[in-house]
């Protein structure tokens, strides 16, 4: 079961490790990113972050989709992180049963627009957020479990 799906493109840290693995009730974290898998760097860093108890699993994204298809990940309260909208956006695509995206960090480029705490967004992910939510997954924007939600409709 899918608690939550969060965008941070920081991946594993304190916030997210603690704070939202505890409040979700979380016991499996997903690390979906073409990246990291073949970073050691990057994943010796989120393994360390890991909380005890948690199974952290890291895929890139085809294999994540792949997972979660299969049905593997079922038997887990699975909360899954990614690091760009672009990928939250593909596994939504591929595996429909994603229904809430959580924004909690997007790193500000020469492009992007602020969409409220810690998001900004280029043209493209703002496309790619307004048509998930036209597909009936809500996109809200929450850096921490007690700040209060803000639907992405109210910043695009």
């Amino acid at each position: 079961m899918i608690l939550l799906t969060r965008v941070d493109h920081r991946l594993l840290h304190g916030q997210v490790a603690f704070s939202w693995t505890q409040n979700l009730g979380a016991d499996c974290i997903l690390i979906a990113n073409d990246d990291v898998p073949q970073n050691d760097v990057r994943k010796t860093t989120i393994k360390l972050a890991k909380p005890q108890g948690v199974k952290l699993v890291i895929k890139n994204i085809e294999d994540s989709i792949a997972a979660l298809k299969s049905g593997v990940t079922d038997k887990y309260k699975l909360f899954i992180v990614v690091e760009s909208i672009e990928d939250a956006y593909k596994l939504a695509k591929a595996y429909p049963e994603i229904k809430e995206i959580n924004l909690g960090g997007t790193k500000a480029k020469e492009d992007t627009k602020n969409i409220g705490k810690a998001v900004n967004v280029t043209p493209k992910e703002e496309t790619l957020l307004k048509e998930l939510n036209e597909q009936g997954v809500k996109v809200e924007i929450r850096q921490v479990p007690s700040d209060k939600k803000v639907d992405i409709t109210e910043g695009l």
